[in-house]
């Protein structure tokens, strides 16, 4: 049958010609039918879906509706607070506070406050006043000679060339207008995190760009130059990130263009590579002593390290060679497996890494645990939107947080999860000049600087409640989690929390196979 295909079909546009030359009226009916048997006989003949090869036409519906499914499913299916991401509630209420207006729900909850896994902050019978001022963080070891202070919600690592120039110019004006601090991503300095005036924290990649040798190293001098500048007010060096960790990236040729080839300090035209490790240190003695001397050619800034937690006994001995050493950074941020804005292959970004909670409160633990976490602060980044999300993470051991995707979706995004297809269809996750242009930075800085503000405040309500006016004050019984539909339990009592110097004076059972096989020589776990 399917041999007589290609005849028929030639037969069938042959008769449609034939009948148009009759009459001109007939190209109306003609041309549509005879496109439909065009597509009709290539989808019969053609090896590559077998669903057209069965179902020609038909089977092409199949595939319209695949590629509709996401916003149907966000604008028609999805209920208000089980959408992945983020939900809708989430969403939403970033949006209403980046405008400006109410974000406020009547009528109650919709959430199911007795599933198993639902957490509740604790309410004070004796409620506080909250702050006229929010709290800062001071970031500045005894080695830091320009300490800084941080805000309680700021701008996460997304570097020009992931967004549009217009939705970085968009951040770092905002982060200007509200005095928070903007990541500058991996990608390098470019000229829109530096026009706005905000304040900075570059974070050094495994690629090094805009601080890169010809070969792919670390250029000390380049370093040294750019990290001078004001606005940079601390540096990062990224170990992993929770979108993608423990592997490298990517940049095609084709979006190498003479722009962020100047920004990234490569070749243009040509695909860059990231490689999944760093060439600067290949032990935790050698971290430990690079970020000395980051510092050192920081002049003295606040230097840190990002990284996605996962083996806590590798962490272990970095804390071990921060002691050998008797230096340490004067920041670390925690990143969580819950993603960010990096494209990343599923298996890891289901799979590989601990969630923003258990990894803070491993590197929480371990540097209390070795008597340095009065020295250190901490940065937590994943999936942080709310001022609840805020308080949640200063309880299990954070300083300060961090926000990307929330910081997107005040500047426009509606999560159509494109970001790595440069097709964004609000301009803010492209390169594509003409899409770039639907980001109005004026409109959209007023909105990063009303969400960074409003949710802050919000943060600072909450803890009043609670009977707290500082962040200091926050302690890990004031957030309980219901274990099952009839237990419910403080994190204090769900978690262990280790005291001061515990790990160097008596080891708990619990750490004792970790802490003694650390090794500041050498990364295993």
């Amino acid at each position: 049958m399917k041999r007589l295909v290609v005849p028929l079909g030639l037969l069938a546009v042959g008769a449609l010609l034939a009948a148009a030359l009759v009459s001109p009226w007939y190209w109306a009916a003609a041309v549509p039918l005879l496109l439909a048997a065009v597509v009709a006989v290539h989808d019969l003949v053609q090896r590559r879906h077998s669903v057209l090869r069965n179902y020609p036409l038909l089977g092409h519906l199949r595939f319209a509706l695949e590629a509709l499914r996401p916003e149907l499913q966000q604008y028609f299916i999805e209920r208000n607070f089980d959408g992945r991401p983020f939900d809708r509630d989430t969403r939403n209420i970033v949006y209403e506070r980046a405008k400006g207006t109410a974000a406020e729900e009547p009528f109650g909850t919709e959430l199911d406050l007795y599933r198993a896994g639902s957490e509740y902050l604790t309410l004070s019978m004796a409620p506080r006043a909250v702050p006229d001022e929010p709290p800062r963080v001071r970031i500045g070891g005894p080695d830091c000679e320009q300490p800084y202070d941080m805000a309680l919600l700021n701008v996460s690592a997304m570097s020009f060339g992931s967004l549009s120039a217009n939705a970085v110019l968009a951040l770092n004006t905002g982060a200007r207008l509200g005095g928070f601090a903007h990541d500058t991503g991996e990608g390098g300095l470019s000229e829109y995190h530096l026009r706005p005036g905000g304040d900075l924290v570059w974070e050094i990649g495994t690629g090094y760009f805009g601080c890169r040798t010809d070969d792919g190293g670390f250029d000390e001098r380049q370093f040294a130059e750019k990290a001078a500048h004001e606005q940079v007010k601390c540096v990062s060096l990224k170990i992993s990130q929770g979108a993608k960790p423990g592997i490298g990236g990517v940049l095609p040729a084709a979006k190498v263009n003479a722009e962020i080839a100047q920004v990234r300090g490569v070749p243009q035209g040509e695909t860059v590579i990231s490689p999944p490790f760093h060439r600067v240190y290949s032990t935790p003695r050698e971290l430990v002593r690079f970020l000395g001397r980051m510092r050192e050619l920081a002049g003295g800034k606040p230097v840190g390290f990002k990284l996605c937690v996962g083996s806590r006994r590798e962490f272990l001995a970095v804390c071990k060679a921060m002691l050998a050493e008797g230096t340490a950074p004067d920041f670390i941020i925690v990143d969580g497996a819950e993603g960010g804005t990096g494209a990343a292959p599923l298996e890891f970004a289901d799979n590989v890494g601990l969630p923003l909670g258990e990894g803070l409160m491993t590197v929480h633990n371990a540097l209390v645990g070795v008597g340095l976490r009065d020295r250190i602060r901490i940065g937590a980044g994943g999936k942080v939107a709310t001022g609840s999300d805020l308080v949640k993470r200063l309880l299990q051991g954070a300083d300060y947080t961090n926000a990307a995707r929330a910081m997107m979706f005040a500047v426009g995004c509606i999560q159509a999860q494109r970001c790595h297809t440069n097709t964004c269809p609000v301009g803010v996750a492209t390169q594509d000049e003409r899409r770039g242009r639907a980001v109005d930075v004026e409109d959209k800085s007023r909105r990063v600087h009303r969400f960074q503000q409003a949710t802050v405040k919000s943060a600072l309500q909450i803890m009043a409640s609670m009977g707290v006016d500082h962040p200091s004050g926050l302690r890990p019984h004031m957030l309980l989690q219901r274990v099952d539909p009839h237990t419910v339990r403080s994190y204090a009592e769900l978690h262990e929390w280790l005291t001061p110097g515990q790990l160097l004076a008596s080891v708990p059972d619990t750490w004792a196979a970790d802490w003694q096989a650390a090794d500041p020589d050498r990364f295993t776990h």
